[in-house]
């Protein structure tokens, strides 16, 4: 896998994302220049990533949606949570308990 050459596609179209190796698909800043394009590209993510604040955080501002996609521990961020719901408040529904 090149790292270049994932980064520089994924920039472009993101879901070149979904045809990089699991080794790129877990790398931070391959990852940020797709979900920078999309946030759906969070869904070719590792687990690891969809548990990185910066990067839910970056899908979320885009769409409330990409909540549904984050990690556990990120459904109870609260400052994940809010940017959500301040897009719209249907984003409540996949919140923590503990926000809810």
């Amino acid at each position: 896998a090149d790292k270049e050459v994932v980064l520089v596609a994924v920039k472009q179209f993101w879901e070149a994302l979904q045809y990089a190796s699991d080794e790129l698909k877990a790398d931070k800043d391959v990852v940020l220049g797709a979900v920078k394009q999309d946030w759906y590209a969070l869904t070719f993510t590792s687990y690891k990533l969809k548990a990185d604040k910066e990067v839910v955080l970056e899908a979320v501002k885009q769409s409330w949606d990409a909540l549904r996609l984050a990690s556990e521990e990120l459904k109870a961020d609260k400052e994940v949570v809010l940017e959500a719901v301040k897009k719209y408040g249907h984003a409540l529904r996949y919140a923590s308990e503990e926000l809810k």
